[in-house]
Order: C-alpha cells, then structure tokens, then sequence
C-alpha cells in the first residue's frame, strides 16, 4: 500500500492528514481528450462526509475542457487536478471553496504546457469562516518548447473572522522564451470602505456583505458553461455557513 503522505511533501503542507488516512490511498481518475475533443466538466463536493479526489487530465493538440469546481462539503475536502497539454490546447478552471465550522478544503493543481501554444486560465475563490482553513496550491509549468504558451493563475481567498486561514502558493515554472505567463494571489478580508459605502446607501450590514460575498464567488465561474447552476449550489453553501 503506497504510504500515507508527510507534511514535507508540499502538495500535502496544509493538508489534513487525520482525515485522508482513511481514505487512502487514493484512486486516480483519468481524464483524457483526444485531439480536437472539446468537453466541459463540473466536481461539486457538497457532502457531510470527507471527499478526495484527483483527476489526471490529458488534453490531445487542439483540445479545450472547462472544469468547474465547486469545493463545499462540511468535511474534509480535497480536490487534485494535474493537466497535461498537447499543441493549442485550451484548459478553463474555476474553483470556489466555502469553508466553515473548523474544516479543511484545498485545491490543488499542477498544469503542464508540454508543446507550443496552449492557453490556460485558473481563477480560485475561496471563503473561510468560522475557525475554517482554505488551501490553494497551483502550479503552471511550460515545458522547454512551449513557446507561444498563455498561462494565468487567478487566486483570492476571504477571511471571515480572524480564527479562520487561507494558504495560497501559486507557482510558475518556466523554460521557454516566448511565453505569456502571470499569477496574482490576495488574502484578505471584505472591504470596510465597501461596506461603508454600501451602508450609506441604506444596505443593512448584514445584506451588504452577503451582497459582496456572493459577487466573490461568482467570479469563479464566470463564463462557464453550467454557470447558473454552479452559482446557485455555491450560494446556498455561503449562506449555510454565514
């Protein structure tokens, strides 16, 4: 049996290991899209009970998936996504993570630009209330080759009071010349000067910050091709746990 992972493997840093070791090991599911392919996916964890899942997705030349994720579960929940990418391939993730009453969740993604032009673009919202903890660590990876590769990381976590945590690591690892790559990450909480403002304009408090909250988190899956239904189930996770 392969052996339970150690906080000095920096994929499982911030992870909750009591948790995962009934879980594991863990079975990879293998997600492979032949050239041309195009398909959109969506993993919802919504459930009382610890979830881990890893995917390994293989994009063929040409091909493009959207993957939503949808991190919300009132257990431990870990999501694992690696990508490979052929020539001109396109990958889309957009994660939201809603964490509350003490629990653990955490994304995690390598994505590696393996031949020339291939796009991706990774936005991660997460909101951590309640003595929670958010995990995001992402790498992109471009392989020497790659050039013309277009790499983005997106990642923003909300803390709702100061027991709560957010870790976030977005990383690049670069080896080719003619690339366009860029990561921004931000902890922090809502904005007194929003709120504020939005009081002044007869908002209760309390309407104000759902107000905010649930633009945050729409941006994950802004332009997904199940994005309604995606937003819907993330606002019902954000006001269970407001």
């Amino acid at each position: 049996m392969t052996a339970l992972p150690t906080r000095k493997q920096e994929d499982y840093r911030y992870a909750d290991l009591a948790a995962l070791a009934p879980l594991w090991p863990v079975t990879v599911e293998q997600v492979v899209l032949a050239a041309g392919e195009s398909r959109a996916m969506s993993l919802v964890n919504s459930g009382d009970s610890p979830l881990v899942r890893e995917l390994a997705v293989t994009l063929g030349d040409g091909a493009s998936l959207d993957l939503a994720v949808l991190n919300a579960g009132s257990g431990y929940g870990r999501i694992a996504v690696r990508a490979e990418l052929g020539a001109g391939a396109r990958f889309n993730l957009g994660a939201a993570q809603l964490a509350g009453a003490g629990q653990v969740l955490e994304v995690i993604t390598e994505v590696a630009h393996l031949a020339p032009d291939a796009t991706s673009r990774q936005v991660v919202r997460s909101v951590a209330g309640r003595g929670s903890t958010a995990n995001y660590l992402g790498k992109v990876l471009v392989a020497k080759g790659a050039d013309g590769t277009d790499g983005e990381q997106s990642v923003r976590a909300m803390l709702l009071d100061r027991q709560s945590a957010a870790n976030a690591r977005p990383e690049l690892e670069i080896h080719a010349d003619d690339v366009k790559c860029a990561h921004g990450c931000a902890v922090g909480e809502l904005d007194a000067n929003a709120l504020f403002y939005m009081a002044q304009r007869g908002l209760p408090p309390e309407l104000a910050k759902r107000l905010m909250l649930q633009a945050f988190v729409a941006e994950a899956f802004a332009g997904m091709p199940d994005e309604d239904a995606l937003l819907e189930q993330a606002l019902a996770a954000l006001e269970a746990m407001l």
